[in-house]
């Protein structure tokens, strides 16, 4: 199960997170902080995925952004790698080549974007025009 969605920028700041397990704000904090120092640390030939307490941490770099997203032990981590470069290909189909700037301005986009694919930290949709179709009614509505 995933346990955190995290994106953040290179310098390490967060710019997204969605927790499907329940937290305290200060414990959450320190997480973030800490995963976010880890995988900015790490060299580029090292492994993507390291274990942090009793989570699996599993990253991947995009351009100028981290997808982070932690799981339980026993999910497996190229599935996860898989969703994340999906979540990341279904923003580059929305905002047609999605940059940071887009991820600042419509949080609430990516949001549902990633809420049409992940309910409680499980993978509920993967194809990505069915993810779209709830977003773009929403835009035309606008």
């Amino acid at each position: 199960m995933i346990k955190f969605f995290l994106i953040a920028n290179r310098v390490g700041q967060l710019r997204v997170s969605r927790y499907f397990e329940k937290i305290d704000s200060l414990k959450r904090q320190h997480l973030e902080s800490t995963i976010i120092s880890h995988c900015l640390k790490r060299i580029d030939k090292q492994c993507t995925i390291f274990q942090l307490e009793d989570t699996v941490i599993i990253y991947r770099k995009y351009v100028n952004l981290y997808l982070i997203v932690g799981t339980t032990p026993d999910e497996n981590e190229l599935a996860v790698l898989e969703l994340m470069h999906n979540f990341l290909e279904t923003l580059d189909l929305y905002f047609k080549k999605v940059s940071e700037l887009d991820i600042m301005f419509n949080l609430d986009r990516v949001y549902m974007i990633l809420d049409e694919m992940l309910i409680n930290g499980i993978v509920a949709q993967t194809t990505k025009d069915r993810i779209l179709v709830p977003i773009q009614m929403f835009d035309s509505l606008e």
